[in-house]
């Protein structure tokens, strides 16, 4: 199998081309540039709607596209500017490759592009799935407006659209920020700790988009998550647990709200989502970590 993969070297996209290559498939990646600064992949600059045809051509057929590059959503304080590049890195990226790759003969089989449970906006206790209404709020919009950007290619290939939730990983993403603390035994939930988190680790991730990729029944929304999905407070005790470190402060959602603005701290860190991977439950799909005991056992083990 030969993949044409976006954000390549981020924390998806990296364990997703290591496996793919473990596996002895082929990954071409998009890299920024064009000619020989893009090395073997192809070029593109989203930013400025450019992508190397040329290239993308020469470099094919492709059994599939994995389109995962964005701008990270934690990486910075929320600024209208850096808000606007979040929205932008998305929808002009995904819109353009959908393009592309729709113009490409033969076009490849499916196009699996990113998004997040993000989608769905803060639901409190509100179980949801792949048909439940999307949400309010900028993340929500920024889900609908990416999602929306993959159109080119619907009707013309599968397209699947990967709505993930936090992925946790020993090395990066939220749960890397959070090991330091944590280790300390100061582990704290984030206020009430009532909102849920939908997590999957870093292995499932993977597995979930192979399982689109691989799969021909699956095709439009698809949750990428675990099938257990926890509040914040049991996830804050579950990982206190995992490294046997006392996790019993709090952090007033005041104080969160000082740090990274109302709506930044309301967003990522409070809101709730208890979302269920119907979609791929119905297919027979097996997780490598379903509960989150497990994951974090599973994890953290090399570092143990």
């Amino acid at each position: 199998m030969r993949v044409l993969l976006s954000g390549a070297h981020g924390l998806v996209g990296g364990a997703l081309s290591r496996r793919l290559l473990d596996d002895g498939h082929s990954v071409v990646p998009l890299v920024r540039g064009t000619g020989p600064s893009a090395g073997a992949g192809v070029g593109w600059d989203p930013a400025q709607g450019t992508l190397d045809q040329g290239a993308l051509t020469a470099q094919g057929p492709y059994d599939a596209v994995v389109h995962l590059a964005g701008a990270g959503i934690g990486d910075r304080r929320w600024s209208a500017a850096y808000k606007q590049l979040i929205l932008d890195s998305r929808v002009r990226a995904t819109s353009l490759l959908a393009g592309a790759v729709t113009d490409l003969r033969p076009v490849p089989p499916v196009f699996v592009s990113a998004s997040a449970v993000g989608y769905y906006g803060d639901r409190g206790d509100e179980r949801l799935d792949e048909q439940s209404a999307p949400g309010t709020g900028f993340l929500a919009d920024v889900c609908r407006a990416w999602e929306g950007a993959t159109s080119p290619a619907v009707g013309v290939t599968r397209v699947v659209r990967v709505r993930s939730g936090i992925v946790l990983a020993p090395r990066g993403g939220a749960l890397g920020r959070q090991l330091p603390l944590f280790r300390l035994g100061l582990g704290a939930r984030l206020g009430r700790g009532e909102q849920f988190v939908s997590w999957i680790s870093l292995v499932d991730e993977v597995k979930a988009i192979l399982r689109a990729v691989e799969d021909e029944r699956l095709e439009g929304a698809l949750n990428a998550c675990a099938p257990d999905p926890v509040t914040n407070a049991e996830f804050t005790r579950a990982l206190g647990r995992a490294l046997r470190r006392p996790a019993a402060l709090v952090v007033p959602r005041r104080l969160v709200e000082v740090v990274l603005g109302r709506e930044m701290a309301g967003e990522l860190l409070f809101a709730s989502q208890r979302v269920q991977p119907a979609r791929l439950v119905a297919v027979g799909h097996a997780f490598a970590h379903p509960d989150l005991d497990g994951a974090l056992a599973a994890l953290l083990e090399p570092a143990a």
